[in-house]
């Protein structure tokens, strides 16, 4: 908290905005017109305040209660450069104190699917909550996707991923190339694929600016990424998985769930933040018609 605290002072005038990442994602599936909920902790603080009404604003069924004490929201500091990219420090807060007894069961088995980041499977009460989600959404049958959030998660947690897959828990992975390649520790992207070939129902792969693959056990789909102005790629992922998650959940075929994912993640690159600001649903219909 200090160090948050230290290096805020030390920054230019800036944009507060709610984010995290899959809060993120669920804020995109929200303005593309699906129910959606989110678990997750915040504090009794300001920042903890505006996160509760910005999620909530969106229609997200928000119900977790806030963490009292000492610690502070979480919050994220963001440098951007002049060709778009950024440099991001994170203090996880309140949010690596989420624990299992803060999940609302109903929630979770009345959703078509849970999805997870990996960001949070480092402190220990988020991970065991998100296992104790894992067995509700199994439970229930529901699906359970997993996004492995960045290569350094996958560095540290590569056995327990591993496990997850395996085991038939996660039926659909996010990741992008790097993250593919360092769970698999295979020597490039054809190598990583062949080699969860059969273990996962649904995995896609995000490529940056060669767009996007997904594989359905024998189908599989690529899309290039979408034409934009770069300003600030905070956010392309996780708006990449709500547009995508948008078109698994009303069936659409996977090249066209890709090319969502694209869509929403060439609109959130093309301005400050890791939230939509444009329409989202106007944006993909008018481009697929």
């Amino acid at each position: 908290a200090d160090e948050a605290a230290r290096l805020y002072g030390r920054m230019a005038p800036g944009r507060e905005t709610s984010g995290g990442s899959a809060a993120n994602t669920v804020a995109g599936i929200a303005a593309l017109g699906l129910k959606a909920g989110f678990i997750g902790q915040v504090a009794t603080d300001q920042l903890g305040e505006v996160f509760a009404h910005d999620i909530r604003a969106l229609g997200v069924e928000f119900a977790t209660a806030p963490l009292d004490g000492d610690v502070a929201t979480a919050r994220c500091l963001i440098l951007v450069t002049s060709d778009a990219q950024r440099t991001m420090n994170t203090f996880l807060g309140a949010s690596q104190y989420l624990p299992p007894a803060a999940l609302d069961q109903r929630q979770i088995e009345d959703a078509a699917i849970l999805y997870l980041e990996g960001y949070l499977w480092d402190p220990e009460e988020p991970r065991a909550a998100m296992e104790r989600a894992i067995a509700i959404a199994r439970g229930a049958g529901r699906q359970v996707a997993f996004t492995l959030s960045d290569s350094f998660c996958v560095d540290r947690h590569r056995g327990d991923f591993r496990a997850l897959i395996d085991g038939g828990r996660i039926d659909i992975l996010f990741a992008n190339e790097a993250e593919i390649i360092s769970l698999t520790q295979a020597a490039d992207l054809a190598g990583a694929l062949a080699a969860v070939e059969g273990k996962l129902p649904l995995l896609v792969v995000t490529r940056s600016e060669h767009g996007a693959l997904a594989i359905r056990g024998s189908e599989r789909a690529e899309v290039a990424a979408e034409p934009a102005r770069v300003i600030d790629t905070t956010g392309a992922g996780d708006l990449f998985a709500a547009g995508f998650l948008t078109g698994h959940a009303r069936a659409r075929p996977l090249a066209e769930s890709l090319r969502m994912g694209a869509i929403a993640a060439a609109e959130v690159i093309s301005h400050y933040g890791a939230r939509p600001e444009a329409d989202l649903e106007a944006l993909i219909a008018a481009k697929l018609g």
